[in-house]
């Protein structure tokens, strides 16, 4: 199963009978789905359809989907706005008993603001019904589309990813045959740092002297860091080969792999070493960078 990135875009339109509508939708990195309907009024009951439908096929990103919809061609409808006409003519019978005045005309009553309003007929039951079997079916083409463009994305990054990855494992192999490494260079710098500590005119027991000594040999030896490294490498692309949403699992991965080169830094106390490892750090970071687009 190939990876799928989290952004995309996609769009489609088409027309059910007097309806006009278009869909546009567009991806972006989110932690979990988060879909975004924006709805004309009237148009809530293919919400739920849709929503299921968008979680079918996407596991993350947050998705903004906004449909547009136009009627034309329908007939106008006028209607009587009953309440306000029935308070408008209880107004005129009560003001007709206090003021002596000819009665008001129909176009008159007619003409006051609220009385006539003018609008679309309404589509019968079954011209809307298609029309919203229409709209869930665009959004459905819409979304193939965007869960296209997703995967294609991901293709890119899959190609990226894994060249970061031959990169990482360069650096691995550099460091752990660096020459800081060689048992003859580590004695050599100890036997300096434990001269150190003696010149410090401080007065060391023997078991004292040896606590110093073990620990500096710890402090020395990557040999753990290099290891974990390499395991991890190894994890990141088979998940990598795996495909699918894994972009979760790599994350965490990214991260074991920051925390493993920052040690490798700190232990270091040679100056090649540290120049590989700060380049490995630059390698893991920009593996990171783009784990975050995953799915």
């Amino acid at each position: 199963m190939p990876l799928a990135s989290m952004t995309g875009f996609a769009r489609s339109q088409g027309t059910a009978g007097d309806y006009h509508w278009s869909w546009e939708l567009k991806s972006v990195n989110g932690k979990g789905l988060d879909l975004r309907l924006r709805l004309p009024q009237g148009w809530d009951a293919i919400e739920v359809p849709i929503r299921a439908n968008a979680a079918r096929h996407l596991m993350r990103g947050n998705i903004s989907a906004t449909l547009s919809v136009e009627r034309n061609g329908a007939l106008p409808a006028v209607r009587v706005n009953e309440d306000v006409l029935a308070a408008l003519l209880e107004t005129i019978r009560k003001v007709a008993k206090r003021v002596d005045a000819s009665p008001p005309s129909l176009d008159g009553i007619l003409g006051l603001k609220g009385v006539i309003e003018v609008g679309e007929a309404e589509a019968s039951a079954d011209e809307r019904r298609a029309a919203e079997a229409a709209v869930a079916k665009g959004f459905e083409a819409a979304l193939s589309d965007l869960v296209g463009a997703r995967r294609d994305e991901g293709i890119a990054l899959a190609r990226i990813l894994d060249a970061r990855l031959v990169e990482i494992a360069r650096l691995t192999a550099a460091a752990e045959a660096s020459p800081a490494r060689a048992p003859e260079a580590i004695r050599a710098r100890l036997a300096e740092q434990v001269k150190s500590i003696l010149g410090t005119g401080e007065k060391l027991d023997s078991d004292r002297l040896y606590q110093e000594a073990v620990l500096l040999a710890a402090k020395a030896d990557v040999r753990e860091e290099l290891d974990r490294l390499k395991a991890h490498v190894e994890a990141a692309r088979k998940l990598l080969a795996e495909g699918g949403p894994v972009g979760r699992k790599l994350d965490f991965l990214a991260q074991e792999l920051n925390r493993e080169s920052n040690t490798l830094c700190a232990k270091s106390n040679d100056i090649s070493l540290t120049a590989i490892g700060l380049d490995l750090k630059s390698a893991v970071d920009q593996f990171r960078e783009q784990v975050q687009n995953l799915e």
